[in-house]
């Protein structure tokens, strides 16, 4: 059974006439496998669809070696149509059944170099993976390791200003000693006398032969009882800095008294009526704290 060529069987399978012309001619038409190798490892190439253009030599420019040529051309001519026609006499040769056969065989053979293809990008893809994160590693080690340096600087410097503050607090305790024992030098006898004339003097009693007087306290509360028109009582506890008004107010939403009937306060003993002036002021400034009885007069 004849075979079919580089560039016929390219073509059956299925690829274009100008990248199968390319690869024949890049591989310098050495077979099937090398062409589909080199279509396969050039399919993303910018130009591999650009019209395929064959390189011409030049003639040599002896008209001896061009007659030689030309010879031998023409021998190579006669070879090539021999060539030719056992070429056709082999395709004529082929039946259908035989070019499908070979199709079958070099697309087996194409899907193989495919998988032996993508299995090598995949490996290769794995051992990029592998140096992007060994390489990660070792950056992150950098990382680390300029950290730590950072924080054994700090901690150096920080335990050598502990150590000069101590030294400072160390040379202040020092002169504190040095300059109470030159005032002690300097003043040890007057300072001898007058604690042993103070020891011998007997130590003052109170008059009363009792402690000191007791503090004041201080109230912030007051406590007020209100007695009202009809003889009833509220009672109530405000801040001792609230003013007299709100004793009022209080009076007013929470008694008795008529809607609109005006009343003031007065403090039954000492008697004092409280003026509008005193409403404004301070329960503790009007003498109201810690607690005290007001009485509602009509005004």
């Amino acid at each position: 059974m004849a075979d079919l060529t580089t560039l016929e069987s390219l073509l059956e399978m299925g690829f274009d006439r100008n990248r199968a012309e390319r690869a024949v001619a890049s591989t310098g038409n050495q077979g099937i496998e090398q062409a589909m190798d080199w279509l396969m490892e050039h399919e993303n190439d910018t130009d591999i669809d650009e019209p395929y253009k064959p390189s011409v030599l030049a003639a040599p420019d002896d008209d001896q070696t061009g007659t030689q040529d030309a010879s031998l051309g023409g021998t190579a001519g006669v070879a090539s149509g021999e060539g030719t026609q056992v070429g056709d006499a082999d395709k004529k040769a082929m039946t259908e059944e035989e070019k499908q056969q070979q199709v079958k065989r070099l697309e087996e053979l194409m899907r193989l170099k495919q998988a032996e293809r993508r299995e090598r990008e995949r490996a290769e893809e794995l051992e990029k993976e592998k140096q992007r994160r060994k390489q990660g590693q070792e950056l992150q080690q950098i990382r680390n390791k300029l950290h730590d340096d950072d924080m054994k600087k700090l901690a150096e410097l920080r335990q050598r200003e502990k150590m000069e503050d101590k030294m400072a607090r160390q040379r202040v305790k020092e002169k504190i000693a040095r300059d109470r024992e030159e005032r002690a030098q300097k003043f040890g006898g007057g300072g001898t006398s007058s604690t042993s004339m103070s020891s011998v003097q007997p130590s003052p009693v109170s008059p009363t032969g009792q402690g000191p007087p007791p503090t004041k306290r201080e109230y912030d509360e007051s406590r007020i009882q209100v007695r009202l028109l009809d003889g009833s009582t509220l009672t109530a506890v405000f801040k001792a800095q609230e003013p007299l008004a709100a004793v009022h107010v209080y009076v007013q939403v929470n008694g008795n008294t008529p809607e609109g009937q005006d009343f003031t306060l007065l403090s039954p003993y000492p008697r004092h009526v409280y003026t509008d002036l005193d409403m404004e002021k301070p329960l503790k400034e009007l003498g109201l704290v810690p607690s005290a009885v007001l009485v509602v007069t009509k005004k």
